[in-house]
Order: C-alpha cells, then structure tokens, then sequence
C-alpha cells in the first residue's frame, strides 16, 4: 500500500473485466491451494449470481474480494467436499433456489491486511442473506495452522483450542470472530490442501430474521406501539364515573394507534370512598363487588377502540380469599388474567390479601408479554420465569406513596429489562383520595425502559412522563431488536447464565437443616 496516500475504498459488486485483477490478487493470497480460478469460473459466478460476487476497491485497485453462491441448506449443511460446491470442470454448484448462502472465498491483499477488510466482507454477506431472507451462510472452513500441531493432537483437539484462542489459525479464529459456529469436521474436503491435512470445518450463521414461507397475516409484527395511563386517583360517584375516565384515556390511546394501553395498580380504588364507614378489611372488600363488572367493560373498551388493555390490578374475591388480579383484556374478546404474586405487608395487615401462585406469557397480536403487578418486579426469579417463555415486553402496573417506593419498582424494573432482555413499561398513579385509608396518597412517574446496549437509548429509558402529572405517554419498541440482542449483544445476559451452578446452590441450601 503507498504509504503517501490516503486509503480511498469502496465496495461494489464484480465485473466480467475484473478478472486479470481477481486472478493476479488469488495468485498471491492462495499458492498453495491452486491460486485462482479459472475465468470462466468468474464469469459464471458474476452471471449467475452478480449480488453475491463483491469485492473492495482501493483508487480501482482490487485489494479484496468474496465470492458466494446460493445452495440448499438441507443438503449443505450436511456432510460434503469441495467438489459438491464447485466440480471437476470448475464450474460452481450454484442453485438459485437454494435457501442459504455459500461461502466460496475470501481474500485480501496482504498489503492492506489489518484494515478488517475481510470484515467488511463478511458483514455484506450477512446483508445479503437478510435481504434475501435465507436461512444461514454456509462454508467449508480451511484450517491451514494445523499442519505445525499435527504430530501432537488430533483435529478436533485442535479445533478445540483455537475456539479457546490458545491457538490460532489464520482461517477458523477470522470465522470465529466473525460470529460462524463450527458445525461439523469434514474429512477429505480438498485432500491437496495439505497444511489443514485435508481437513475443512463446516461453519454456519443464522439469519435470526428468517421467516419461512407465510401469508401476511401470519407475518409477526415487529413494531408495538405502547401506551400508558398516568392516572389521577379522584373522587367518582359511580362505577359510570370511573368508566367515563378509563373511557377517555383508552380513546386517546386508540387515535394513536396504540397497541397496548397500560393502567396502575387499584386504579378503582376510588370507589372505595363510596363505603366511607367502612373498615379497611371491610372497603377492600367492597371495592372487590365491581371487579366483574369493570372487567366485562373494559373488554368492550378493548373490542370497540381496537387496542389490548391491561386493566392494573383490581381486588378479586374468590371463595373466602381475596387476591390482587390483573386483567388483560385483548381486543379479539379474549381475557386473561395475572394474580399478584407477592403481597406486600401492607396489603397483609390492612387488606388480608392473598398471593397468586403462577406466572405466564400470554400471546397476542403484539408480542408475548408478561404482568408483574408493582411488588412482584422487585423478585429476579418472578422476571426470568417469564424470560425462560421467551417474553417480550413485560407490563407493570403499580402504586407507590413515597418516592423512595417509587424507585424501588422503577430501579427493579430496569434492572428485569437488562437482564431478561425485555422492554418493561411501568403504570401507575397520582393524585390524593383523602377519603379513602390506605390509599390515600400516591407517587408516580411512569416509563418505559429498554435493554441497555446499542440498539437502545443511551439511557436505556425509551420514554417517561412528568412525575405527580395525569398524562398519558406512547413508546413505539422494536421487537427485532431483542432478537439481535439476543444472538450479537455486547453482552447475552440470557445466554451466559451459569445454571450448572444456580442449580448447584439451589440444591445445597435445600438440603441445609433448621
């Protein structure tokens, strides 16, 4: 490379008239495996298949190039040699049906090695196979280091150890760090490559964003709108009152093309005021009578304005116990329903409130989502039940008096986004009823919060409204996002769990005696 001028690069496709250029590059990176192909075999490639012929330009000089076919997964990722991808008459097995992408070479001017132009290439492959929808790239993977540990350790050993970077291999540690799996040892894939002893691995990458063949219908929607209801706790007069409210929030939400809307904890506990002689045991339980009936209206609500609606939490009573239940009610008609796990002292004392059992993922039309209902964020375990059923978004309806409660919901909500690797909207409420005992203050400031990496905020806060303020707020997230996350995040904090070991812990304390 002339050190006297600036580096101008380029990526392209390649061109019929790049040939001399191509063959005298090959010549030089590959004397020991034949060098370069013949012309023909260029020109077929370009032909056949021009998108997956590309290559990086310095001033119109080709420092580096990657040649690639499309091929049939099923049959490829399967054993196979050389000569099933390009045959005896140099002619590449290209199949412009095939499902996946084949990797026939990359290579780069050794002048301009250390630039991660082999990168770039690789990255315009992934492209590629996104764009085109197929499932995986596939390739034969040369380990030319193999030859100086051949006397000591058999190939798999010294596969082993390069995965490990003890070794390294100018060829599998490049793919490795490139995101390829080693998916299987072929033997004798180009037997007259003798520095990897004939040997090649087959390595793979998954496109995460392929879909099969589906209808329109069937395709998953990605981005969700998501609305939340900061709610002003007030004084009604009846149920009407209190619906006329829910009413106006869910209408708004509605206009906005909201895919969710979001209420707090006991958003009815206003009604409460309404049996003002009653105890506290006495009013919870009163409050419990007009639970049916605001659940059979806010599924209208949610049928009628076209929006799936989280209903906060209601008090349920279910024989002779009372639970603390949400409701979610789709906009198909479907309902289903989430108890509160944990039961805070509170709600013991004043309320005699019982705790629910099980959580779950419940499908909609707008992704798989969860309801942890205010306490029951704070407990890891409840989160990465619901991570382990592959949860999406997950809702959490609270009600705080205090600031510092306040931040212990915000601060345990934040920190179920990170490691669970969801988005997690918080609702909740404001305003005074001081009328009503045990209910009578309320601190709030709702939000929404993603994962914290590079597909996110730099906060990792998507939205929050104005603390102690009746407002309404929308989040639009990205659920293709959480798949990259989970597969290329700077950190996988689902993949890296160390189950050997939780188990092990679990396992001893349970054994421990009292």
């Amino acid at each position: 490379m002339d050190e006297n001028n600036s580096t101008l690069l380029n990526l392209r496709t390649i061109e019929p008239s790049d040939f001399k250029q191509l063959a005298a590059l090959e010549d030089l990176v590959f004397p020991d495996v034949g060098g370069a192909w013949p012309k023909s075999t260029i020109q077929g490639l370009v032909k056949h298949f021009p998108d997956g012929q590309i290559c990086i330009e310095d001033k119109g000089k080709i420092i580096a190039a990657a040649l690639t076919i499309k091929v049939s997964y099923n049959r490829y990722s399967l054993n196979h040699t050389y000569l099933d991808i390009v045959d005896a008459n140099n002619v590449a097995c290209h199949n412009p049906d095939g499902d996946a992408l084949y990797g026939l070479d990359v290579f780069v001017h050794p002048d301009y090695r250390g630039l991660r132009l082999g990168r770039r290439l690789y990255e315009a492959r992934k492209e590629l196979c996104r764009a085109n929808n197929l499932k995986a790239i596939l390739a034969g993977g040369r380990i030319p280091g193999y030859h100086k540990y051949a006397d000591e350790m058999h190939v798999s050993e010294y596969i082993a150890k390069v995965k490990r970077r003890e070794i390294h291999d100018p060829i599998l540690s490049f793919q490795l760090s490139n995101d390829f799996d080693v998916k299987r040892l072929m033997n004798r894939y180009l037997p007259e490559d003798a520095k990897s002893k004939g040997y090649a691995t087959l390595l793979e990458w998954d496109n995460i964003f392929y879909e099969e063949d589906i209808s329109i219908h069937q395709t998953e929607k990605t981005l969700i709108r998501l609305g939340i209801v900061q709610w002003h706790m007030r004084r009604v007069v009846s149920v009407d009152d209190l619906m006329n409210q829910a009413e106006f929030f869910v209408s708004s939400l509605s206009k906005y093309q909201s895919d969710f809307a979001l209420f707090p904890e006991f958003f009815n506990a206003p009604l409460m005021g309404l049996a003002r002689d009653k105890d506290s045991v006495e009013a919870i339980r009163y409050l419990s009578q007009f639970t049916e009936e605001i659940r059979h209206r806010f599924s209208q609500l949610a049928v009628t304005y076209n929006i799936n609606i989280i209903a906060g939490s209601m008090p349920y009573l279910k024989g002779d116990k009372l639970y603390n239940v949400s409701y979610l009610l789709h906009r198909d008609g479907d309902i289903d329903e989430q108890y509160k796990i944990h039961i805070t002292p509170h709600e013991v004392r004043d309320w005699v409130i019982d705790g629910g059992d099980k959580v779950k993922v419940f499908e909609t039309d707008a992704g798989r989502i969860g309801i942890l209902i205010c306490y029951d964020v704070e407990f890891p375990e409840l989160g990465r039940l619901l991570a382990d059923q592959g949860v999406q978004i997950l809702f959490v309806p609270f009600w705080t008096d205090t600031k510092n409660g306040y931040l212990r919901v915000r601060i345990c909500g934040q920190a179920r986004a990170i490691e669970n690797e969801c988005y997690v909207a918080l609702g909740g409420s404001v305003g005074n009823l001081p009328r009503v005992d045990n209910v009578d203050i309320q601190y709030a400031q709702s939000a929404v919060f993603s994962p914290s990496d590079v597909y996110f905020p730099h906060d990792a806060i998507i939205t929050e409204a104005n603390a102690n303020t009746e407002m309404i707020i929308f989040a639009d997230v990205d659920l293709s996002k959480l798949k990259l996350l989970h597969n290329e995040g700077s950190v996988t904090n689902l993949k890296h769990r160390r189950l050997d070991l939780y188990k092990m812990k679990t396992k001893k304390r349970n054994k421990k005696k009292h």
